[in-house]
């Protein structure tokens, strides 16, 4: 058999995006450098399916269709150049190689280059879900060479999810648009499972909440305005009792949060940009600090603080708790958006922000009936500077904002950390703030510095000599 489209990396991803792909009708022809990991498809799941196992890279090169199209799902990073140092002089002038890895987008920018060089055509390509996205529809967003998308958005729209305003795909940008998508998705990802981990654990040490009742107030919630699949996934997870012990898994798990790298990436992009992303670096230093066990243990003897229950009454806490909640969440999708408009003017994207809040309604981690809104708000006003700006986010933080306060400091005064929620109020308070004390922070930055300053009262840049008194 020819095939329509190839992917190399046999990982569970690559697996399901090829078998993805086979069920929307296509030939597929795969190869991994481990022998092992293509056998196991193609004799596996992929038995008796329109699946073409090869076993190096010149095999997999001639099993594919002119112009040929080639989807690398190798880890990002050497690997990946790795792959593409030895499949690119196999490639013909017009052929297509996307890069669906969680690659950095500077990486992507490079490898686009050596591509062109070669008369090639390339696409960075975000793809969110998880395993299960990958086989049943993720969200997919690609990004770089325009002709390059053209070849296969039939095959990519067909594979990524269906939301309800069409296929969760859209080509992006030129460039590395894709993949700084996908980096700030995750951001943004980062910043939501941070805001929902601090509330569990408000419920569990300021309340005395068992994670059955938790689930039930997550299931709740999960109801309304705040529906999605991180609130989905969560009351699953408290749910579920280890079949061993009996106990509720989740308070066996360890308490020490990986990452990967790409919300680093992002809050260090976002600072690279010069956006505020605030939140979504809270969550990124939270999960170092949850790292830090062995000196957390130690320090738990040695540092004194609050008791952690709370004194309000449970209900009211939950009511405040909730407002808290949403408008964090609200505040993560806009400092990501933000962000993304900062780069898209930098870099030449030319991003529509209402059309990735559309590609983000289904498929991948941060979808939520909150994109129905904020998709709605950017349509009707595309440069909208701050989603809390407009309907009905606006009164919903008239409306929640003494909510977040409250639940902030309840939760300061008994010493459970919230960094997620206290960084968007901090946030959302500075933004509203007619006069900051940057004032001062100019003089200071003159007075040791001679840096300069500006004037509210006449134009031009000033210099004082301060210690003149």
């Amino acid at each position: 058999m020819t095939a329509d489209v190839g992917v190399v990396g046999m990982a569970v991803m690559g697996q399901n995006l090829a078998l993805n792909m086979e069920s929307k009708g296509y030939t597929v022809a795969v190869y991994n450098r481990t022998r092992e990991r293509t056998e196991e498809l193609a004799e596996g799941r992929g038995r008796g399916l329109r699946i073409v196992p090869t076993y190096d890279l010149p095999a997999f090169v001639a099993a594919l269709s002119r112009p040929r199209r080639v989807l690398s799902m190798v880890k990002a990073g050497p690997g990946t150049d790795a792959v593409l140092e030895e499949l690119f002089p196999l490639l013909e002038e017009g052929d297509l190689v996307m890069d669906g890895g969680n690659a950095h987008f500077a990486d992507t920018e490079r490898r686009l280059a050596q591509a062109e060089r070669r008369g090639l055509r390339y696409l960075g390509v975000g793809v969110s879900g998880g395993e299960y996205g990958a086989l049943y529809g993720p969200a997919i967003m690609p990004g770089g060479h325009r002709e390059g998308y053209e070849m296969v958005e039939e095959i990519l729209t067909e594979t990524a999810a269906q939301g309800p305003e069409g296929p969760c795909c859209a080509y992006l940008g030129p460039g590395s648009a894709g993949h700084y998508v996908k980096m700030v998705h995750n951001g943004i990802e980062y910043a939501i499972m941070q805001a929902i981990a601090e509330s569990y654990d408000v419920m569990k040490r300021g309340l005395s909440m068992a994670p059955a009742e938790m689930a039930e107030v997550f299931s709740r919630w999960n109801q309304g305005e705040l529906a999605g699949y991180l609130m989905e996934i969560t009351e699953k997870i408290l749910r579920y009792s280890d079949p061993e012990t009996g106990e509720p898994l989740v308070e066996l798990v360890l308490d020490t949060a990986q990452q990967k790298g790409t919300g680093k990436w992002s809050t260090q992009a976002a600072l690279d940009e010069g956006a505020g992303a605030p939140t979504i670096a809270a969550a990124v230093f939270a999960r170092i600090v949850s790292a830090l066990k062995g000196e957390r243990m130690a320090a738990s003897e040695e540092l004194g603080g609050p008791a952690p229950e709370l004194g309000a009454e449970k209900d009211q806490m939950l009511e405040e708790m909730h407002g808290a909640l949403y408008l964090t969440v609200v505040s993560a999708y806009d400092q990501g958006l933000r962000q993304l408009r900062q780069a898209s003017a930098e870099r030449g994207y030319g991003l529509s922000l209402s059309e990735v809040a559309r590609v983000w309604m289904d498929g991948c981690i941060i979808r939520s009936r909150l994109l129905f809104p904020i998709r709605k708000a950017l349509s009707e006003k595309p440069d909208l500077p701050l989603l809390f700006l407009a309907a009905p986010f606006s009164s919903r933080w008239r409306e929640h904002h003494g909510a977040l306060r409250s639940t902030v400091a309840s939760a300061h005064q008994a010493g459970i950390p919230v960094p997620a929620m206290s960084s968007a109020l901090d946030f959302i308070d500075g933004y509203r703030t007619g006069r900051l004390p940057a004032n001062l922070i100019q003089a200071q930055r003159d007075f040791f510095g001679a840096h300069t300053y500006q004037r509210v009262d006449k134009d031009g840049t000033f210099h004082t000599q301060w210690d003149e008194l």
